[in-house]
């Protein structure tokens, strides 16, 4: 068969499992606004469609925004998985007081400051291996629309003007509060503005501003001005997806007021508004204190991955639930690096067996047999990818449990291929490997950590990010090695595993194959005890070193 149409013909097999798959397990996912589990059920059948708020962009990005769009990624990989055809959202926040306060401080053109911070964080979303959105909208782009909406609200009475800003009447919205089941007292009115003694209720937040000198400004029915924080999303999801669509994403921390606010204009400027599950993500803590840049306590995604591969990173924030807080630890990107070394090195293995073994693999067009356990293994694989992931996304019981089983015995049968056996016993043995590397590739790349080149690549980026971290280049640990052969040959053991420990510490592994000494990255030896995960994060196992 020509192998562009077997190709062709293992995508529709594909996308016809995805479907089946679908159907027997219910894609379950928490609502806010009503504080369960729903089933999802998107409004149009097969079509999804998804607006996640985006970032402000005015520094580089840190890890709270990358556990954001991690989250929303994982969610829209699944659903392309279970065969909807989605249109993903998320905008770009690029006129903003933080924005202006700092383009005075550095004496940029505010639009131009934000659009390279824009350009710098799309870059961190590549790596953290992030799919991009259907649309990326930027706020100074939308503003005819934004305009519009202001102006239906005010045109429904929500809205009233005051000296050039037009601030929104929450008293005039009786379901204020709905989502967040906070009262309106309760507004911080002064979190991204100041409160203003000019607003008919201390609650009531603005639409637009007037324009003061310095900022930039766009004319308006009103005069010169900006929109408030509020109004972007309101209008930029109308126009990309309609008033009625399925998912509304975001951080936790947006729920209030951000989300309400939303969901207030919206349903203001047209009353049959309606977002069918709003889905926010779990704040990312250092010391248990929120990260965040008004806070200062805050690392950029790109302080972690001059030390930490990006898919490390990611591996890291898909190990905890997405509405989970996950406190940022060393220990845990350690580990979480660790794992995936692992799971590379063991696929590698098998993709380098395969390859020698490529001739003794039948392509007659019969479905593969395998042996038994290999069978079970991956039947228990597939299972539980799916019963996880259609339980809100589980994605920290899914790296556990029968997919690290089935990575064991993807080893136990590269251990079996060196004996001698029957044709028909290795046969099967060959036909085992090739369907659960399948399979966990499969998991991998819905979760986003099938690397984008080739493993052993992936695994030498690896070893220099831990050669990095150790303060080494790859010479200091030959010469070690070196050294270590020496002390070995005139029986000093002791030194010699005072030589291996001291390596260990650094997060470097010496293993001992035959007359060879060969190394790998490992969880630096005093950190293995400290390791204290978050609610709802899994520890890796130590992996079995080959």
């Amino acid at each position: 068969m020509d192998s562009s149409k077997q190709e062709t013909n293992q995508k529709k097999a594909s996308k016809t499992m995805a479907k089946k798959e679908a159907e027997e397990f219910q894609f379950v996912v928490y609502n806010t606004m009503t504080q369960q589990k729903e089933v999802f059920k998107p409004k149009t059948p097969g079509k999804v469609r998804m607006y996640v708020c985006g970032v402000t962009a005015y520094d580089f990005s840190h890890l709270g925004h990358a556990r954001a769009a991690v989250s929303f990624d994982v969610l829209y990989r699944y659903l392309k998985h279970l065969g909807y055809e989605v249109t993903y959202v998320r905008n770009f926040t690029d006129v903003d007081d933080k924005i202006i306060r700092r383009a005075n401080e550095t004496g940029e053109d505010p639009i131009s400051l934000s659009d390279r911070y824009c350009k710098e964080y799309n870059i961190d979303m590549s790596d953290l291996q992030c799919l991009s959105p259907t649309h990326e909208p930027r706020v100074s782009d939308h503003m005819e629309q934004i305009k519009d909406m202001i102006t239906q609200i005010i045109n429904k009475d929500f809205g009233y003007v005051v000296d050039g800003d037009v601030f929104f009447a929450v008293d005039k919205f009786p379901n204020y509060g709905k989502l967040s089941g906070q009262k309106l007292e309760n507004n911080r009115a002064g979190e991204r503005v100041a409160v203003d003694s000019r607003k008919r209720n201390p609650s009531d937040f603005a639409l637009w501003k007037a324009a003061t000198p310095g900022e930039p400004s766009w004319d308006s029915p009103w005069g010169p001005g900006r929109p408030g924080w509020h109004i972007e999303c309101s209008a930029m999801s109308a126009h990309y997806l309609s008033f009625k669509f399925d998912i509304h994403g975001g951080g936790l921390d947006l729920i209030f007021p951000h989300h309400e606010n939303e969901i207030a204009q919206s349903c203001a400027a047209c009353e049959e508004s309606d977002v069918s599950y709003w889905l926010h993500n779990g704040h990312v803590t250092n010391n248990n204190e929120k990260m965040s840049k008004s806070l200062g306590n805050f690392f950029t995604i790109r302080q972690i991955t001059e030390r930490y591969h990006p898919l490390a990173l990611r591996y890291f924030l898909i190990n905890a639930h997405y509405r989970s807080p996950l406190n940022y630890s060393v220990v845990q990107l350690e580990g979480a690096s660790d794992a995936i070394f692992y799971i590379y090195q063991s696929l590698k293995d098998c993709q380098d067996a395969l390859l020698q073994l490529q001739e003794e693999i039948p392509n007659d067009g019969k479905p593969a047999r395998t042996t038994p356990d290999a069978k079970e293994c991956i039947s228990k694989l597939c299972n539980e990818f799916q019963v996880k992931m259609s339980d809100d996304l589980s994605t920290s019981l899914i790296l556990t449990g029968a997919f690290l089983e089935a990575l064991k015995l993807v080893n136990n049968l590269l251990t079996m291929l060196k004996k001698k056996q029957q044709k028909q016993q290795r046969l099967l043995v060959i036909e085992s490997l090739k369907e659960i590397g399948k399979e966990v590739t499969k998991v991998l790349d819905v979760l986003g950590l099938q690397p984008p080149c080739s493993y052993n690549e992936v695994l030498l980026q690896l070893k220099e990010k831990a050669l990095t971290r150790a303060g080494l280049v790859e010479d200091d640990v030959i010469r070690l090695i070196n050294k270590r052969a020496e002390v070995r040959r005139n029986k000093d053991f002791l030194k010699s595993d005072q030589m291996r420990a001291h390596l260990q510490a650094k997060g470097i592994a010496l293993m001992d194959v035959g007359t060879e000494t060969i190394w790998r990255p490992c969880v630096p030896v005093q950190q293995e005890s400290e390791v204290v995960p978050s609610e709802g994060q899994k520890v890796p196992p130590k992996p079995e070193t080959a």
